[in-house]
């Protein structure tokens, strides 16, 4: 792992014991929704392997852990994934496992249906969200659900809503780089000017169903 990741990853694990009341009120219902639509849209049946990018301490994994069959979790912080594995063991949860990984090497080679990630891939620059998003095609999956600080508007605005850390893509370049991996995205879901979620599946699957347009769902 690179000394900018790693500098990421160590930063998140001095906070991981905190993380999941560390917004301010605005930003916390704006992540909380889009976490929601995420899991919604990810949608897995019993029989369905979930990947979840950039876990976190697990808030999109343990969601979905009642409907799959089974739940991988990777993220590059250790503190992180401490966090995750405890809240699935008080949880009793046996279908999910979290572990080391990156979007570029998640460090899985099973069989995935659905993945997911929220919140995470803003952290890599332009170039490496193309060739995450190609792993992520590669894996094979049906459907990716992303959930993520992404601009409806200027990639400059005025009043930005996160600060450190964030390298946003506007929606344009994000379906843009989706639909060069040969996905067709079925949803646009729009929280906010600064986040969104996007809904992508695999284009043998979907060749007749066109894109979907921006909905607003809450300013």
């Amino acid at each position: 792992m690179d000394k900018r990741l790693q500098d990421l990853a160590d930063r998140f694990s001095q906070i991981a014991h905190q993380y999941d009341d560390k917004h301010g009120s605005e930003q916390k219902t704006i992540y909380n929704a889009c976490a929601s639509l995420v899991a919604e849209h990810a949608n897995p049946g019993p029989d369905d392997v979930v990947l979840d990018l950039g876990t976190g301490t697990g808030l999109i994994a343990l969601a979905l852990a009642g409907n799959a069959g089974h739940v991988v979790g990777r993220d590059i912080s250790d503190g992180m994934i401490e966090q995750a594995r405890s809240k699935a063991t008080d949880r009793g949860l046996e279908n999910v496992e979290f572990g080391f990984g990156q979007f570029r090497d998640p460090h899985y080679d099973g069989e995935v249906d659905i993945v997911v990630s929220n919140f995470a891939l803003h952290h890599l620059p332009d170039e490496e969200k193309r060739e995450a998003i190609e792993v992520i095609a590669d894996l094979g999956p049906r459907r990716f659900v992303l959930g993520d600080a992404m601009f409806f508007g200027s990639s400059d605005p005025e009043e930005p809503l996160f600060g450190h850390g964030v390298d946003a893509a506007t929606v344009g370049e994000l379906v843009d780089v989706l639909t060069d991996a040969e996905f067709v995205v079925t949803a646009v879901e729009r929280v906010h000017d600064q986040v969104g979620v996007l809904v992508a599946e695999r284009a043998s699957d979907n060749a007749e169903r066109d894109t979907l347009p921006t909905e607003s769902i809450s300013e």
